[in-house]
């Protein structure tokens, strides 16, 4: 080869923004084209080793893990309401299982392995048989040794539609991820390393948008559009901006906003969440509009749309809401039960001891067993649940984040909503950013029955401690 995987540069693009997407100390062009994102007709979802062209070509393919050998897995695609029937084949050599991320679910179908199910030995199968209920932005990904399966690629978007088509032009899913790799192109194994369990994560070096580098896809100016993100990544904390476009938030983790939110600053996406935005392409003929990944640079390209003509109607006004989805309102909070959680934990977080595996545990013997966080006192899945309660009952947590680092905590089963200072609530959520040193408080309605998982979706800290879980009878 005439140049190293760390040497590589790419081309400089207007208002100085950048194509790079190896970070942290190396840059290359991924080339690959997007996965096809067509809707899956099958109702196998194989999960299984395959090759990828992630780094340029002239270099090694990429060895994944994808479902049907993909990456990002097959897009699942459903009217609201609409019956889910997926067999799971394990083809890899790890048990794993499948979490429907966000879809109010029977517990028996939450993929947990140790909560909701045995984990699918390798060569096994499992059925998965649930109802959408809720339109929205959803995902899939593995739930099982999940720093690994998901950072080798296993998940796909899941894509829930509403019952009457919008006024848009077009729709792209945009899936963001970061990969760690090495430099023969292939992903790095050190997912147990002890920096990324006990820091912010692991942190990959090479930024895509549907496992491509250069995503683009062309538009003409005064086309509506809606964009489905999704953070896919370990730990990655995406910071975003548009550029050439005038755009709205629809909808936070699928769960739709009473009015769209102009898009005046940023957009933070932490792992785990989504974010429907509806945008109007406001760039000139010729010119480029972008999804911006904001740095210390002024930021590159997460996606690019080349403005290719001009549509033939004129700028629309502000659009109107998405239909709300039914049966996730929340009461008067007077009568609420209120649980305290503290996490603690992680570098420099001054951690003594937390309950391990039923007994009391300092933290150098925590750090032994891989465990370098608590979450109530407890690290790794706890005996008891942080919370039992009854159907119908709601639930105030007020979690303190005695730790340094951000975390990005979501409830299985249920979504929730953050109460702000003077009472006021927050947009519907599963999954919210909770930064370090901060207190914030999340109140949820329990009327899904089970045993809910509620955990940091930093990958790595939860598998090194940050899990808790909510019970509702």
């Amino acid at each position: 080869m005439t140049t190293s995987l760390q040497s590589a540069r790419s081309d400089r693009l207007p208002a100085k923004l950048n194509r790079r997407r190896f970070l942290a100390g190396t840059a290359a062009v991924l080339i690959l084209p997007a996965a096809s994102r067509a809707q899956s007709s099958s109702v196998v979802l194989e999960a299984r080793r395959a090759s990828v062209q992630l780094a340029p070509e002239g270099y090694p393919t990429t060895k994944i893990w994808g479902y049907d050998g993909q990456a990002p897995g097959p897009e699942l695609r459903l009217a609201q309401g609409a019956r889910l029937r997926r067999r799971l084949v394990n083809a890899l050599e790890q048990p794993t299982t499948i979490h429907w991320h966000g879809i109010r679910i029977d517990n028996a179908m939450d993929g947990v392995p140790g909560l909701t199910q045995d984990a699918v030995a390798p060569g096994g199968t499992f059925d998965y048989d649930l109802t959408v209920p809720d339109a929205g932005t959803y995902w899939y990904h593995a739930h099982n040794q999940s720093p690994e399966q998901v950072g080798h690629g296993l998940y796909g978007a899941l894509i829930v539609e509403e019952p009457e088509a919008l006024d848009i032009d077009a729709e792209h899913v945009l899936i963001l991820d970061d990969w760690r790799l090495t430099e023969d192109a292939q992903i790095a194994p050190d997912f147990a390393a002890m920096h990324d369990l006990s820091h912010g994560g692991r942190l990959g070096n090479f930024v895509t948008t549907n496992a491509a580098f250069a995503w683009r896809q062309s538009v003409r100016q005064n086309q509506r559009l809606r964009l489905r993100l999704i953070n896919a990544a370990n730990a990655r904390i995406f910071p975003l901006a548009l550029q050439g476009l005038d755009g709205w938030v629809a909808a936070y983790d699928g769960m739709p906003l009473p009015t769209p939110e102009k898009v005046s600053q940023g957009i933070l996406l932490a792992p785990g969440q989504r974010v429907d935005l509806i945008v109007d392409v406001t760039a000139a003929e010729g010119e480029e509009a972008f999804l911006v990944h904001m740095d210390e640079d002024g930021g590159f390209a997460q996606a690019a749309f080349p403005v290719m003509g001009r549509a033939s109607l004129a700028r629309r006004g502000k659009p109107a809401p998405l239909p709300p989805n039914q049966g996730q309102t929340l009461g008067d909070l007077a009568p609420a039960r209120s649980v305290d959680m503290r996490i603690e934990g992680g570098a420099m977080g001054g951690l003594r001891s937390a309950m391990l595996n039923g007994e009391d545990a300092g933290f150098r013997e925590m750090a032994r067993a891989g465990q370098f966080w608590a979450m109530a006192g407890s690290a790794g899945m706890p005996d008891a649940p942080l919370v039992m309660a009854s159907r119908g009952e709601t639930i105030r947590v007020r979690m303190a984040n005695d730790t340094v680092f951000a975390h990005a905590m979501h409830l299985h089963g249920m979504h929730f909503r953050e109460v702000m200072p003077g009472g006021a609530m927050g947009p519907m959520r599963d999954t919210l950013l909770l930064p370090a040193r901060e207190t914030r408080e999340i109140a949820f309605l329990a009327d899904n029955p089970g045993e809910w998982l509620f955990h940091c979706h930093m990958l790595s800290h939860a598998a090194s401690g940050m899990m808790q879980r909510v019970s509702v009878t």
